[in-house]
């Protein structure tokens, strides 16, 4: 069930009866995870930018924190609206923080400390579709739900070694691929430098053509893994999507629900890859005047 299988699971496990769970939403998949803790308990939004159409993400200032909550889940990027949280995650004293790491896990160092659980579908960072990362704090494993099939369990799966059943073997074998492929790119710290490298050169073109290239984001919540924007007009939108497939780059278009533009630059995006797409971008840009 991937990730989208987590937005059940977690409250199952971590939500007793009588308590409930804190949401911060800043995109679709956060919204997607509160309604569906909303089928299995009592889950409250704690947060929001959904009136600014999640054009960033949330400020510590403007939680709703309940200090009693049994969690807080967030998501730490939002592939379709582009936004990232980069320098400050939310701040949750003793409540166990949650985070949906799904498309940024992996492109970076993060201070596993501060959570309770993360967890990641693979197929951004990690590998193939059909594993799923879950983290879990070892306190929480242990006081989690009993009350739900044993499956669902994460003492189940703790216990078992993540042998409760049998194994997407092939989708395993190819995390470890993944994972020594990025040893050699210089593990997580020199992942993180091509990273950033890539995504300054996107937003560098779009900061110096603001009249041409449109991005909605606002800067201190830019997206390192999915870099939205707009042109000025759909019909250039729809030109730059089929002339640049034509040319050999493909997956451009930005989601249904919001339309424009994307670059999703993953890990395994290279760098000499978007020098291209840039370079591309420049040269449509010259050609094609709004």
């Amino acid at each position: 069930g991937g990730a989208s299988q987590q937005f059940a699971v977690i409250p199952m496990n971590l939500l007793p009866a009588g308590k409930s769970a804190d949401y911060i939403v800043t995109g679709a998949w956060g919204k997607k995870a509160f309604a569906e803790a909303q089928i299995v308990g009592t889950a409250r939004l704690a947060g929001s930018t959904a009136e600014e159409k999640f054009t960033r993400v949330t400020k510590q200032s403007e939680l709703s924190l309940d200090p009693a909550a049994a969690y807080v889940h967030f998501t730490s990027n939002e592939t379709i609206h582009g936004v990232q949280y980069l320098d400050a995650i939310p701040e949750t004293g003793s409540v166990p923080l949650v985070c949906d790491m799904s498309s940024d896990f992996l492109w970076r160092k993060i201070d596993v400390r501060k959570y309770g659980l993360i967890y990641a579908g693979a197929q951004k960072n990690i590998g193939p579709s059909g594993v799923t990362c879950v983290v879990v704090r070892k306190d929480l494993v242990e006081a989690g739900r009993t009350d739900i099939p044993k499956i669902f369990r994460y003492k189940t799966h703790a216990d078992e070694n993540s042998l409760a059943n049998t194994a997407p073997t092939f989708s395993i074998y190819m995390v470890r691929n993944v994972l020594s492929w990025l040893k050699e790119q210089g593990g997580l710290e020199g992942i993180e430098k091509k990273n950033r490298e890539k995504a300054r050169l996107v937003y560098g073109l779009i900061d110096a053509r603001k009249d041409y290239f449109k991005g909605p984001v606002q800067q201190d919540s830019r997206s390192v893994m999915n870099i939205v924007f707009r042109l000025p007009t759909p019909e250039l939108e729809a030109k730059l999507i089929a002339d640049a497939a034509a040319a050999g780059f493909v997956g451009l278009k930005g989601h249904r629900s919001v339309g424009g533009i994307r670059i999703s630059s993953y890990n395994a995006v290279p760098l000499e890859g978007i020098q291209k797409l840039v370079a591309y971008l420049e040269d449509f840009a010259a050609k094609n005047k709004a």
